[in-house]
């Protein structure tokens, strides 16, 4: 990995610097755009509407246009002025519960790593980190544009999470749910034992991409024929889907038979946590009426 940013966490009068990374990447295939009649790659070019030439990017500079239609072209100088951070430093803000930042606010993560011979203010404000129930709020620039950002540590590493500005969320009401009635006691119970049934440790390793594992197998072949062209298969059957459901608690005792949670209404003890390690399938006992649960791999359908 290659560092993206230099500089260091300024916490109170202690400073540890530090090297940024992108914590993480895409492994999405990616496709050229090209002229359908006779493959020609399509290309993009900047070409001035005025005097019709096109235009390297080094000469070109950014244009706001205000709602009344007034025009303004700011220039990297102009940019270059505006008050930012230090571009160079992540001041520590605050420290706030953990549970008090909403998930929705989260946007990209970076890995923070020791910029120092001697990393240890880097391995102290770790451990404190890791000692308390709190998460550092602190500033981070990068590429001229300054975000709150939130540090915790993960595996022993500091790690730097952005966060969306609470005016980024759009704020939603949606009507259909003002008139939707409250759950009757017989289906929120039988919801949680269903709930109850699908439940357990989290293990990403068990979620595979099924769409791009195909596709590349779509591709492999298409290669492998010679032709460039992708071999025919035949189409998916359409998964089978019910009308919309009136009655919820027939449709959770489908739902309870299916997971092989038994019919009844009342809620499974809850169950004790597991470390999250791989573990091979159990036979299923017909003799004990006890909830049985059959390790499935979920798949995440592409877009």
């Amino acid at each position: 990995m290659r560092s993206i940013w230099k500089g260091s966490i300024a916490f109170g009068l202690v400073n540890v610097p530090v090297k940024v990374y992108t914590a993480t990447e895409d492994h999405d295939i990616k496709f050229h755009q090209v002229h359908a009649k006779d493959g020609g790659r399509i290309k993009y070019d900047r070409v001035c509407t005025i005097c019709g030439k096109s235009v390297a990017f080094a000469d070109i500079d950014k244009q706001y246009e205000s709602p009344e239609g007034e025009k303004v072209v700011l220039t990297d100088d102009d940019f270059a002025k505006l008050p930012v951070a230090e571009k160079h430093e992540i001041p520590v803000l605050q420290f706030v519960p953990s549970d008090q930042i909403d998930p929705i606010l989260y946007d990209k993560t970076y890995y923070l790593e020791p910029d120092s011979n001697t990393p240890k203010a880097y391995v102290l404000l770790a451990a404190t980190l890791e000692r308390i129930d709190r998460t550092a709020l602190v500033h981070f620039t990068l590429r001229q544009k300054t975000r709150l950002a939130a540090m915790r540590v993960r595996d022993g590493m500091l790690v730097l999470q952005t966060l969306l500005w609470p005016d980024e969320v759009r704020a939603v009401s949606f009507e259909s749910l003002e008139e939707a009635g409250t759950p009757r006691p017989q289906e929120i119970k039988m919801a949680e034992t269903l709930v109850e049934s699908m439940s357990d440790d989290f293990d990403p390793d068990q979620y595979t991409d099924e769409y791009q594992v195909e596709l590349q197998r779509l591709l492999d072949e298409a290669v492998a024929s010679g032709d460039g062209k992708a071999p025919e298969r035949p189409e998916a059957a359409a998964a089978e889907s019910d009308a919309e459901v009136v009655d919820l608690v027939a449709a959770l005792q489908r739902s309870l038979e299916a997971s092989g949670a038994g019919g009844g209404t009342e809620s499974a003890p809850p169950k004790k946590s597991r470390k999250s390690q791989p573990r091979k399938a159990q036979p299923r006992k017909t003799a004990e009426p006890k909830t049985q649960k059959t390790a499935q791999k979920r798949t995440r359908k592409g877009a």
